[in-house]
């Protein structure tokens, strides 16, 4: 299908009327539809609040998987960074892009129902120009445009409903993440932690845009934290970003939400541990009140953001079952936590990447013991591994409730070299004080990996290689015994056994695939979703390894595009 390309224009909402007749019946999604969604549908980024990116459908299997072939294929009209996951409801799907678009799609057919963007002003601050999704809720649909406005639009038109501003722009705050619903508020956090903002999440009110609450990731004088912070206003710079969407648990009204690196990027022009940089916290969703925090890198200084949340996994160790949070992280350990109605406790921590920062982990805590040989600093040279890009970026890891088991888009034996100094603070503009370089670990034949782990044991069952690609794959575990990723620089979205990680099935797209991929059911056949099109992290990390091997890693062609297959 040719690419449709949306009209230069403030705010493009097609068509004005008739509503398409997959619209007028539109199946509202309601508080009860988000926490127990039906088995075809995929009404969240990760489909449930636990974050597993599971679908229970199982028609598409380990048998059949040889026989998936595209049924249709829809141009974005933009070129790069398509990281969003499609979003099915009822045969409904809604599509966010870069280029500040969403586009609603008749599953059936392939054919756009509307599709909404909003130019963006000539100066608007954005370092990561994309989208990660959207989220339904009602009658709507929310959508975080990249000049930090909230935004809701009408499901049957795309027309704009409300439009609320969350953070100032022109200070360095902007928004690639999806929204998340849960208890009847819409949450957003913002970017921006190279830039000097300070962190935050806030709700709003879904019916009206109006702001409920506002937490932020760096506390003010007097605030909880604020004691692991130096005196002065380093406060108000000091980063902790939330760039991904948030887990939620009904039972204790919590959402588990990750922030990122500290702001600048060298610890030791901050001293202290800054909470609530580089944590996991559980927020009331009631008040917004932090009642829980796990901080995975006191007094962070690798650009090691800890955005992606906790999945909720309670799993077993010995004869006791825990109620869990596991969090794969960018500085390259397996944490395994509990949840309660407030406090995280620590239970383990393990290496999946060769990590050479952490001498040990507190048996209690779980706080890490730093070599600082490996610690960046303020006129310094270091080296350290994994990479500021982590063991995992943000792509989201899978959950198979059948194999009991943990997929991981990993990029193993990459390290990096950090040469920092002083930085001044000016809104908008670049605040880390380091330049970075990468480099292989010494005897590496690989970097990408596809990983599997035993949640009850703690212990890696699989790993899938690929010999001359980072992985930048988001991860779809299946009912069917599959997994699902792209990630590649071969541009091919893959299928492997989720038992044994033999790969099963792989189709070249047009692009590379670093999108989301859902599943769902129409007309009772199960489809397999994901958007195509390289960009951002994934481009720049393939720069750099082309500058470091000549030839070795390929260009890979650009061009936006949606994918959906079944068997045939």
């Amino acid at each position: 299908m040719a690419a449709q390309t949306p009209a230069a224009q403030t705010t493009l909402a097609q068509p004005s009327s008739p509503v398409p007749a997959v619209l007028q019946n539109y199946k509202r999604v309601t508080a009860e539809r988000l926490r127990n969604p039906e088995d075809g549908d995929w009404l969240m980024v990760r489909r449930t609040y636990n974050g597993w990116g599971y679908s229970p459908l199982f028609q598409i299997t380990t048998g059949n998987v040889e026989r998936l072939q595209p049924v249709w294929v829809l141009a974005t009209g933009v070129n790069n960074g398509h990281e969003a996951v499609p979003i099915v409801n009822d045969g409904v799907m809604f599509v966010a892009t870069p280029g500040n678009q969403v586009i609603a799609i008749d599953v059936r057919t392939g054919t756009i129902l509307w599709r909404y963007r909003k130019q963006l002003p000539d100066d608007v601050v954005l370092l990561h120009p994309t989208s990660r999704g959207v989220a339904l809720y009602g009658d709507k649909v929310f959508f975080a445009s990249g000049n930090a406005v909230l935004v809701a639009l009408d499901v049957k038109t795309g027309k704009e409903v409300w439009s609320t501003k969350v953070a100032e722009n022109q200070n360095g705050y902007y928004m690639s993440l999806a929204p998340l619903v849960a208890g009847g508020k819409v949450m957003v956090g913002a970017s921006g932690g190279e830039l000097g903002i300070r962190g935050f999440v806030a709700a709003f009110d879904p019916d009206t845009g109006k702001e409920l609450w506002r937490v932020y990731t760096v506390p003010a004088p007097g605030e909880p934290g604020s004691e692991t912070w130096p005196k002065g206003d380093q406060w108000k710079t000091g980063g902790g970003p939330v760039w991904v969407t948030g887990n939620y648990d009904p039972e204790t009204n919590l959402a588990f939400w990750g922030t990122g690196n500290g702001g600048p990027w060298m610890g030791d022009q901050r001293p202290g541990d800054n909470l609530f940089v580089a944590s996991t916290l559980a927020i009331d969703v009631a008040t917004g009140k932090i009642k829980g925090y796990h901080q995975y890198n006191p007094n962070e200084s690798w650009d090691w953001d800890e955005v992606s949340p906790p999945l909720l996994i309670d799993y077993k160790r010995g004869d006791r079952t825990i109620k869990g949070l596991i969090d794969v992280a960018r500085d390259g350990y397996l944490w395994f936590l509990e949840r309660t109605d407030g406090a995280i406790n620590f239970v383990e921590g393990e290496p999946y990447v060769k990590q050479n920062v952490f001498k040990s982990v507190d048996p209690q805590t779980g706080r890490p013991e730093v070599d600082p040989e490996h610690k960046p600093g303020t006129g310094k040279k270091i080296d350290f591994c994994p990479s500021h890009w982590g063991g995992k970026n943000w792509p989201p890891v899978a959950f198979s409730p059948t194999t009991r088991m943990l997929y991981i888009p990993a990029n193993e034996n990459l390290c990096a070299t950090i040469t920092a100094k002083e930085v001044e603070y000016s809104p908008g503009s670049p605040f880390t004080g380091a330049t970075s370089t990468l480099a292989l670990a010494p005897g590496a034949d690989h970097i990408g990996e596809v990983q599997a782990w035993d949640v009850d044991t703690g212990k890696r069952v699989w790993t899938h290689t690929y010999a001359k690609s980072p992985n930048w794959g988001p991860m779809l575990a299946t009912a069917g015994g599959l997994v699902f990723s792209g990630g590649t620089n071969d541009r091919k979205f893959h299928a492997f056994d989720a038992s044994t990680g033999q790969l099963l099935w792989e189709f070249p797209t047009n692009s590379g695939v670093i999108g989301q991929p859902s599943s769902f059911m129409v007309d009772g056949k199960q489809y397999i979703a994901v958007q195509s099109g390289w960009g951002i992290d994934s481009r720049a990390m393939e720069a750099r390894l082309n500058t470091l091997f000549p030839g070795e890693y390929p260009e890979v062609p650009e061009g936006g595009a949606i994918w959906v297959f079944a068997v045939k």
